[in-house]
């Protein structure tokens, strides 16, 4: 836990978890993460129709909770240290409640049929998304992001991009570098040409909007790469083997052109370590019972990259409990 801010009980983290969404909801999120100081005008002009006088309120409560500091008089506000820590702790909180909310409050239907229970109840997307970048921003984006600029790659693509944000911020740190974002979702696709373009990032950034299942009949998008990265997505194909392995045949066919590696990020089943346990067991749960995924194991994520002919594999276990990096090539 941060010294600065430690959440030594779970009522810490349920206030903060609380706090943080409502601020996600409220619109002020970006200005609490960007470690500046914004006063309640700042507040009010990112929360557009929310009275100012409220959001005074608000922030007052989250400066009486230890989440912010206020200057003297409230007329300034700025995350106290250790905000970052906490958002990626919170998250924690905001996916197994959030954004599986569906599933637990309806937990007797997902039992009875799963199925039709799944047809039934959909998940908020934003909070998947949402929650999980706080997880992410500590818990495995960080050692993904290390072990792709390291390598100085001229050509990243990246598989189930969502919005790109990866992507974004690799292309602004590695300078001569371009890259290809791949996502199922149209409106995923449209938002991440959109940051793209307000980042200036629009000639180095190309956005498609199709499955990666899609890639082994046509690979062309994976042309020049130099290094392929996928994040929780890979899991999503393993239910057939032949299109695992054929979407991984193909990543190595372009890969060894180049001399080049894949780095993916994904989750293996009901952890033992001490640390991983708890949150292992309920991400294996929910997704085998709620989203019909059985999450592989690390020896058979290990057996399919081999079997796709990736000589060099290496795994890493990752600060989310029951996450692993694995890094492959050859």
């Amino acid at each position: 836990m941060h010294a600065e801010y430690p959440t030594e009980t779970a009522a810490d983290l349920a206030a903060a978890a609380a706090f943080l969404e409502m601020a996600e909801e409220i619109g002020i999120s970006a200005l609490l993460d960007s470690g500046n100081g914004f006063t309640v005008d700042d507040a009010a002009l990112a929360a557009h129709d929310v009275p100012t006088s409220e959001l005074a309120k608000f922030l007052r409560a989250m400066a009486a909770a230890g989440l912010v500091s206020a200057s003297p008089g409230d007329q300034a506000f700025v995350a106290r240290p250790g905000f970052a820590t906490v958002r990626h702790e919170a998250g924690y909180v905001a996916w197994a409640m959030n954004a599986n909310r569906p599933y637990l409050a309806n937990a007797r239907e997902f039992l009875r049929d799963s199925k039709e229970a799944e047809a039934k109840y959909a998940r908020d997307g934003r909070w998947v998304a949402v929650s999980s970048r706080w997880v992410g921003s500590q818990g495995f984006y960080p050692p993904a992001f290390a072990e792709i600029v390291a390598g100085r790659p001229r050509r990243v693509i990246d598989l189930g991009a969502g919005t790109c944000g990866l992507l974004t911020n690799l292309l602004q740190e590695l300078d001569d570098s371009a890259g290809v974002g791949i996502d199922l979702s149209a409106a995923a696709c449209a938002e991440a040409s959109r940051i793209a373009a307000q980042a200036g990032l629009s000639e180095r950034l190309t956005v498609v909007n199709r499955s990666i299942q899609s890639l082994t009949d046509d690979p062309s998008p994976l042309k020049g790469a130099d290094l392929v990265h996928a994040a929780f997505v890979m899991h999503d194909l393993t239910a057939d083997t032949d299109a695992f392995d054929g979407v991984l045949r193909t990543c190595r066919t372009e890969l060894e052109r180049r001399g080049g590696k894949m780095v993916v990020v994904d989750a293996v089943p009901f952890s033992t370590s001490e640390r991983e346990r708890a949150f292992s067991a309920l991400f294996t749960y929910l997704h085998a019972q709620s989203m019909g995924v059985e999450l592989p194991t690390q020896e058979w994520w290990e057996a399919a990259f081999r079997r796709a002919g990736f000589t060099s594999v290496h795994s890493t276990a990752l600060r989310m409990p029951g996450s692993r990096m694995f890094v492959v090539s050859g």
